[in-house]
């Protein structure tokens, strides 16, 4: 699967491209701004991207008013279109939100509902409808909203009428903007047997076509297999990156990718390539979570060696920051034009150390050396060795460790590094060392 040796790069499109917060309705071709920033996407190294909902809604993108348009404050299906044949062009594969627990207020059927109440023929698209009750909008009825949000509205994916719908949509995007792939939003809430049919149908639409859901917890075995899903959402990990650097204690991601992809016949997900990432669209950007800024690029040196597939959340590869606490659009700001600086480049240069490794895309995961401050692991498959070594620490650190060489080369920056008298490394330092 082409994924599984790729780097991405995440947009949220409404807040990158500086839209207004509530559909205005005017339609303004923004999301041209996106062919822009191809050079700059290549020069990070990226060859996938993933857009956040670019679809007709009522305000975030979530909230879907019409699965076949583009949002009118991003531009025509026209404009989309040219955006996504650049970006092929540009060797980029496209994945984009699919938003099937809910639709937002706006979705036609819904109107129906509201309007025509019990004689609606569409009552049935929707989870539960209790016309007795009342809403927060104060409707007169009362209706299902994911987590409460009564601006979502969660659908009936055992309806037939509702899964022809979306498998429709799926179709229109497939062959209008020959999208590789979707992320499927609160995954973790979508019917199971949706998921299977979903999955079925999508493997006869296209050769390869890629599904990433987006679960946060529990067992993503439930949900990535053979039938369902490819890949899924790394929150465990997402938590055990930031919080072991700003803890100073390495045992706590170590830990979590031992327990996912160690050697131990209890190892949960070996074999499977879940997606990685230190931030997205509704966390903290990493350079706000992390208390110590000269750890920035040991978290993506340490996101880029483990297990997964990464990505990187626009505006975070140059140290953009936002806090959660400032609210969504401080998490989905609109940057004029990118940046490019030592971060960046660094980034640019772990992800062709990951796309050029067959171990580290591949490879098996074992830990050498562990420490408070330091950790060592190797990636191992059968063409090729990686030894992944992180040193959080503001003191150097020399790594005693069976290399099976005297030196070996940084697959980061290019250099031989002896190894004679072990691995010797200066304070806040990260190698890819390999034979």
């Amino acid at each position: 699967m082409w994924a599984e040796n790729s780097v991405f790069y995440q947009i949220y499109p409404l807040g990158f491209c500086g839209a207004p917060f509530e559909n205005d309705g005017i339609t303004t071709s923004r999301i041209l701004k996106v062919i822009d920033w191809i050079p700059h996407i290549q020069d990070l190294g990226a060859n996938a991207i993933y857009f956040s909902p670019v679809f007709e809604s009522d305000t975030h993108g979530y909230n879907t008013r019409d699965y076949r348009q583009i949002d009118c404050r991003l531009g025509t299906n026209e404009d989309f279109k040219k955006v996504c044949d650049e970006l092929h062009h540009a060797g980029i594969k496209v994945v984009l939100d699919g938003v099937f627990n809910h639709v937002g207020r706006g979705f036609f059927a819904f109107q129906d509902v509201l309007k025509n109440r019990e004689n609606s023929p569409y009552v049935s698209w929707f989870s539960r409808i209790d016309f007795g009750g009342n809403s927060g909008y104060n409707d007169g009825l009362w209706y299902e909203g994911w987590e409460g949000n009564y601006d979502l509205v969660k659908l009936n994916l055992r309806n037939e009428e509702v899964i022809n719908h979306i498998f429709e949509s799926i179709r229109f995007w497939a062959e209008e903007f020959d999208i590789d792939g979707l992320r499927l939003d609160v995954a973790y809430c979508l019917d199971k047997d949706f998921l299977k049919r979903l999955h079925s149908f999508c493997n006869d639409l296209k050769p390869e076509f890629w599904l990433l859901g987006e679960l946060l917890h529990g067992d993503y075995n439930q949900f990535v297999n053979q039938d369902m899903l490819h890949s899924c959402t790394n929150y465990e990990c997402y938590k055990g990156l930031f919080s072991s650097f700003n803890s100073m204690n390495m045992f706590e991601i170590v830990h979590s990718l031992l327990r996912q992809f160690g050697p131990e016949n209890w190892t949960l997900y070996r074999g499977k390539h879940l997606f990685c990432f230190v931030d997205n669209h509704d966390v903290s950007r990493i350079a706000s979570n992390l208390t110590n800024e000269k750890h920035l690029p040991l978290i993506y040196a340490m996101e880029f060696g483990m297990p997964g597939i990464p990505c990187v959340y626009y505006g975070s590869e140059w140290g953009a920051k936002a806090h959660k606490n400032e609210g969504d659009p401080a998490l989905r700001a609109c940057f004029e034009e990118p940046v490019d600086n030592e971060l960046s480049e660094y980034i640019s240069k772990l992800a062709e150390a990951h796309k050029n490794s067959k171990a580290i895309c591949y490879g098996d995961f074992k830990s050498i050396v562990l420490t408070n401050h330091q950790c060592v692991f190797e990636r191992n498959c059968d063409v090729e060795r990686v030894f992944v070594a992180i040193n959080a620490s503001d003191s150097e650190y020399t790594a005693h460790f069976d290399s099976g060489s005297a030196s070996m080369t940084d697959l980061i920056s290019g250099e031989t590094v002896h190894m004679e008298n072990g691995l010797q490394m200066p304070a806040y330092s990260a190698y890819y060392l390999t034979v």
